[in-house]
């Protein structure tokens, strides 16, 4: 049984690799062609035919499920035009510095037109209500439950595409989500209080519980968003992120609890201990208590996991059976891919099955039945061990680092976490008495004063491994996790090598690549030399919270290996390309800063400016020194940079202008030719002169732009020039990332989108 949901999980994992849907129905009857037979016979043969079929059920399961809910989608004709709908706040409203998002169920779809709007059942809204601090606007709050009337502008799923990067439109997917967007100023219309359906219930009892909390919601209702970004740096360079989400860990701990009192009070009533034994009635207890436990926590995969396998044992033990610890692992693995086949790209999913898998491989069972103290302490050190060594190849795999001091850390605050603080936020969610906050609190900073101190301990930083290497890692973990005495065990270290020190990727001398990443409206781009890196603006900023500094470029640095940047040029001041400098500065060794911008320390980039790495030369041509002390916009002192490798060139323009093009034409009338051309000012009618083209004449050029942005970038009759020079267009919001290779071989382009299609993107 264990192999066939194996082989069913793996069906399902081919799915999500996939560029497009397989027919579900054909594989579907393929792999009940090939089950049948086990039904009556036995033998290797059969046994092996089984296996191909539960794999061909996984990819029927997995594409029949996603064709569903694929269907489900936004009209491609209702995108940006003014929609009013009715229906639920559905999900835990999340604030951000300039108003609220949440989910949103879409009963009723209403406009003035004659044709009904094609709206999904479920969207996500942003409600724009002004900054946080401006006393001018009042909030409308939005609570689950309530029934509110919106006029609503939404787009299909989109998000960014880059390498190392989080995919969007995934996530979107796996929630149900199949249209975002904003509401429109129209006054919004709330029709009552509350609908009463059992999971708005549950959302509005997690909203009532996070008002009353503040870190210590995370440990409650899984809202990791309460968390700041300083103490989220701190929890991943110590490994211990998994403490703040409601784990497997905490599931077990609330459940033992409450099953333990259930089962203490029980067998003190003789009617109800001769009714039912006590230790079955602690069983469906505890059983109980994780289920509500999941709810609260908004039933992510650990807390999922922990929950079936818990009514696995529990169905076994009633039943007066024993399963094997594996069997019930392999049966919550086929409940969790049964309801949500797309948690398969989750990395905490690989992360929570991996861990557990691990401790049931080293028999972590004989950990309870210690009974000397240093032989207790001894295996929890294995455990630590065991745990720490199966998440070290989805680490280097997902996020290319792991924390050194991870089993340090998790030693003190996986107890300190799961079995005071924990237990007493939710004591303190029950019963709101400050003294129990304020001991959580405490303790929580306590913890937080070791968790500093091991947060300047170095992490390991790698290249993103290939999957072999990965998997070569995963057959490592076995072998370094036999029992002590049996020979060989260091060919498992051996097996760890290739992930841990894959080779950084790197241009050949005299070559450049250069990325422009797909940041939505607003640039960043990273050109790389044989041994230097250079940050050509650091993206925009999204809100107070986020920016694209630390959401897309320093993932991306991280998945090819670099920690160090030899140059952040910031080309002018506005927030769509400079918004994420502190979030480079702070996370990257860097050397250097040119920009326009006062104010950031370095120097000013300046016309003439001159420099070559690796046989690649490098040269500012714009702005010149004396518009520094002139009133110029921003965008008349944007950096323009050309790179120069083998002969090809690439132009670097930034937010330039009609003027500033006409600048240039004049200081450098016959040095602006080159083969690839980053298109001014995100294709403003502002820019990109007929002159200024002819002179340049790029065969390709590339526009950094957002999807649907409000701007309306690029125009048309701008994109109409580029068109009649016979140019290659590439857009980031259409190819995602992409990447540009200069040298003595030509020029070559490619679309991080288009070579990494998943059947979810570009819907």
């Amino acid at each position: 049984m264990r192999l066939n949901i194996l082989a069913f999980a793996a069906g399902i994992l081919g799915v999500q690799m996939q560029p497009e849907l397989p027919g579900w129905a054909l594989w579907a009857a393929i792999g009940g062609l090939l089950v049948l037979p086990r039904l009556r016979w036995s033998g290797w043969p059969v046994r092996l035919l089984a296996l191909l079929g539960c794999l061909a059920l996984g990819v029927a399961w997995g594409a029949w499920r996603a064709e569903v809910r694929l269907a489900d989608e936004l009209g491609a004709e209702w995108e940006g035009r003014d929609v009013e709908v009715v229906g639920v706040v559905a999900g835990l409203p999340q604030d951000f510095s300039n108003g609220t998002r949440f989910e949103f169920d879409v009963n009723f779809r209403l406009t003035v037109e004659t044709v009904k709007p094609v709206v999904p059942e479920r969207i996500m809204l942003s409600w724009y209500q002004g900054r946080r601090d401006d006393e001018q606007f009042e909030r409308l709050q939005v609570r689950p439950g309530e029934r509110w009337r919106f006029t609503v502008r939404l787009k299909r799923p989109h998000g960014n595409a880059n390498p190392g990067g989080f995919d969007y439109e995934a996530w979107l997917l796996e929630r149900n989500i199949r249209a975002t967007g904003y509401i429109r100023p129209n006054p919004a219309q709330r029709l009552d209080d509350m609908v009463w359906r059992g999971d708005y219930v549950i959302e509005r009892l997690r909203h009532a519980i996070r008002d009353s909390f503040a870190i210590l919601v995370a440990l409650v209702i899984g809202d990791q968003k309460a968390i700041q970004g300083e103490l989220w740096t701190t929890f991943n360079r110590t490994g211990t992120t998994h403490l703040m989400s409601i784990s497997g860990l905490h599931v077990t701990m609330v459940a033992a609890l409450f099953g333990w009192l259930v089962s203490f009070g029980w067998r003190r009533v003789p009617a109800l201990a001769l009714r039912l034994p006590a230790q079955k009635a602690g069983l469906l207890a505890a059983c109980l208590a994780a289920l509500a436990y999941a709810l609260l926590a908004g039933f992510a995969v650990p807390a999922q996991r922990t929950l079936y396998m818990l009514l696995v044992a529990a169905a076994a033990m009633l039943s007066g059976r024993i399963v094997a610890p594996s069997r019930i692992l392999c049966l919550a693995l086929l409940v969790v891919l049964l309801f949500d086949p797309w948690a398969v790209l989750a990395a905490g999913f690989w992360l929570s099955f991996g861990a557990v898998g691990a401790l049931l491989y080293i028999g972590s069972a004989s950990v309870g039945e210690a009974t000397d103290r240093w032989a207790k302490i001894r295996a929890w050190g294995v455990v630590q061990w065991a745990a720490t060594l199966a998440s070290l190849p989805i680490l280097l795999l997902v996020f290319q680092q792991f924390s050194l001091v991870s089993p340090l850390a998790n030693a003190l605050a996986i107890p300190v976490i799961s079995f005071i603080v924990t237990p007493l936020a939710l004591l303190g969610a029950l019963v709101p008495w400050w003294p129990i906050l304020w001991l959580a609190h405490q303790v929580m900073a306590w913890l937080m004063v070791f968790l500093d101190w091991c947060a300047t301990w170095p992490v390991w930083l790698a290249s993103a491994p290939p999957l072999w290497a990965a998997l070569s890692a995963g057959v490592g973990v076995a072998i370094c996790l036999l029992p002590r005495g049996l020979p060989g065990r260091w060919l498992g270290a051996v097996l760890f090598v290739p992930a841990l020190f894959w080779p950084v990727e790197k241009p050949p001398e005299g070559e450049a690549w250069i990325s422009v990443l797909d940041v939505g409206q607003g640039l960043a781009s990273i050109i790389r030399t044989r041994e230097h890196t250079l940050i050509y603006d650091p993206g925009p900023l999204y809100s107070a919270e986020s920016d694209a500094g630390q959401r897309v470029v320093v993932p991306y640095l991280r998945a090819q290996g670099i920690g160090h940047v030899d140059i952040l040029m910031v080309t002018h001041r506005d927030t769509d390309h400079s918004g994420g400098t502190a979030s480079v500065r702070a996370a990257l060794a860097v050397d250097e800063v040119y920009s326009s911008v006062a104010g950031i320390g370095g120097q000013h980039c300046t016309s003439g400016q001159r420099w070559v790495w690796d046989d690649v030369v490098f040269e500012v041509l714009h702005p010149v020194a004396e518009a520094y002390s002139a009133d110029s916009k921003p965008n008349h002192l944007s950096c323009v940079l050309r790179v120069e490798a083998g002969g090809k060139r690439m132009l670097l323009t930034s937010d330039i202008e009609a003027p500033d093009e006409a600048a240039l034409l004049e200081r450098y009338p016959d040095r602006l030719a080159a083969d690839v051309l980053l298109m001014p000012h995100h294709g403003s009618k502002t820019s990109s002169t007929p002159a200024f083209l002819q002179a340049v004449g790029a065969t390709q050029t590339v526009i950094p732009v957002g999807y649907r942005n409000r701007f309306g970038h690029p125009k048309s009759d701008v994109l109409a020039r580029y068109e009649a020079m016979g140019t290659t267009i590439w857009r980031t919001d259409r190819d995602g990332a992409v990447r540009i290779k200069l040298g003595e071989g030509g020029t070559a382009l490619s679309g991080w989108r288009r070579e990494h299609h998943r059947y979810w993107h570009g819907r």
